[in-house]
């Protein structure tokens, strides 16, 4: 970690590892000063090599498939998204759901009011049991008004990282075409499937795009660096799409990524960028990225996102299957903004406050932060993100409910990137 890490001079002289019982917690330790800062909030960490690459390759992962949301205050769960091909979308468990209790049986269901009220969202965390198939949980669950009880089994599954349902597509906003793209996560197959998206835009003449990365955490830079190729039809390849930029010692190591047009890229002359507290490192490298380019063109609709301009290396025990994933460098856009550790809304020049509306599925027209972004891209007045590093759960606090997506205190990989994954 000293070799490498961004921030050297917050690591301590001597850290005795001896007090310390896992691995985990020595690194939390180790960059204790630095996340006071807001400079490494757990971006530090040991994963599982075969685990990172499996998800990273193909998605592979195991659970439920759905995204977890608690509204803590009220004691209360709800489904924000549910996954093709896993077990609660098979169940009938899908965005909307509330679910109300949890247990292995019918013999000890506990309501999720009396879980967090004993326990908080860590207590959910625990009733849902480990993220292997074959955990088995009764799930007593609410939609449209239906209270049912259902067993659902969590099993090893794929992640589509653009929905077969509702994750591209071309919306008739008033006889406008308006292209939409919601991309769950940033991995090796979303490449084939952001390009069958933009083609299909190209293919109608879309101009204004909509980009959904509300619940995005982050992924692989090349396919950040892509997603900008595809909104990049009218950039040279002379124009800077990134900065890579390691510590000074490491320097040799800078890279600068310019836009590189793809055969289905386009032209847009506006873009309305979703996001939320969710939305972290790729994702935030996408929006800035665009910034320089856009200007006031492009625009953060819904909260403020998490605040990741940083990426990590990876450094392997293979004997072990670990990985230490150490923050190495910082991400900076053609203007070099990099410094939003307290998330983008400082640093976009537009932004519109919107809902995340868990009672409409993502890209309808009158979904809240979707009918939000087609009314900022009809050129209609918004009301602006606040500047004071609003969160997610505060904006839904005075709009809808106070909403937080659920994440272990040791998330998994896909957690990591998939936040509110189970």
């Amino acid at each position: 970690m000293r070799e490498w890490y961004l921030f050297p001079d917050t690591l301590p002289a001597n850290l005795d590892p001896t007090p310390y019982t896992t691995v985990g917690d020595y690194i939390d330790a180790l960059t204790a000063t630095a996340r006071a800062q807001r400079k490494d909030r757990y971006f530090t960490y040991l994963t599982s090599i075969a685990e990172e690459t499996a998800f990273y390759n193909s998605g592979s992962s195991a659970g439920f498939g759905v995204r977890l949301s608690i509204d803590t205050p009220a004691q209360r769960a709800y489904i924000s998204e549910a996954f093709e091909g896993a077990p609660a979308l098979a169940a009938g468990i899908d965005r909307g759901t509330e679910i109300l209790a949890i247990g292995t049986g019918t013999s000890d269901l506990r309501t999720v009011s009396s879980i967090i009220a004993a326990g908080g969202s860590p207590a959910v965390t625990d009733a849902l049991g480990p993220s292997t198939a074959g955990t088995t949980r009764l799930l007593r669950v609410v939609t449209g008004g239906v209270t049912r009880d259902v067993s659902v089994t969590k099993a090893e599954y794929s992640l589509t990282p653009v929905s077969s349902r509702y994750g591209a597509k071309v919306i008739d906003d008033g006889g406008r075409k308006v292209g939409y793209v919601n991309l769950r996560t940033f991995i090796s197959t979303a490449d084939p499937a952001l390009r069958d998206a933009f083609a299909q835009f190209r293919a109608q003449g879309v101009t204004n795009v909509i980009v959904d990365l509300r619940y995005n955490g982050g992924g692989l830079i090349s396919i950040a660096e892509l997603m900008g190729d595809l909104l990049g039809a009218n950039r040279s390849t002379s124009d800077v799409f990134d900065y890579v930029t390691y510590r000074s010692e490491k320097s040799a190591n800078n890279t600068t990524r310019t836009f590189s047009p793809q055969p289905q890229s386009i032209a847009p002359m506006k873009v309305a960028f979703i996001g939320t507290g969710g939305s972290a490192s790729a994702s935030e490298l996408v929006i800035a990225a665009m910034i320089p380019y856009l200007h006031a063109n492009g625009a953060l609709i819904g909260t403020n996102t998490f605040g990741k301009p940083v990426g990590q290396i990876a450094r392997d025990n293979t004997a072990c299957d670990d990985r230490l994933r150490v923050i190495a460098f910082s991400l900076q856009n053609a203007a070099r903004q990099g410094e939003y550790y307290d998330g983008l809304v400082g640093t976009v020049e537009a932004s519109c406050q919107a809902p995340d509306d868990l009672s409409r599925p993502m890209g309808d027209a009158q979904e809240g932060s979707t009918r939000q972004a087609l009314d900022f891209l009809a050129g209609r007045s918004c009301t602006p993100i606040s500047s004071s590093a609003q969160s997610a759960q505060a904006l839904n606090a005075t709009t809808q409910r106070k909403l937080e997506l659920l994440s272990p205190d040791r998330p998994s990989t896909v957690q990591r990137e998939v936040p509110g994954a189970f």
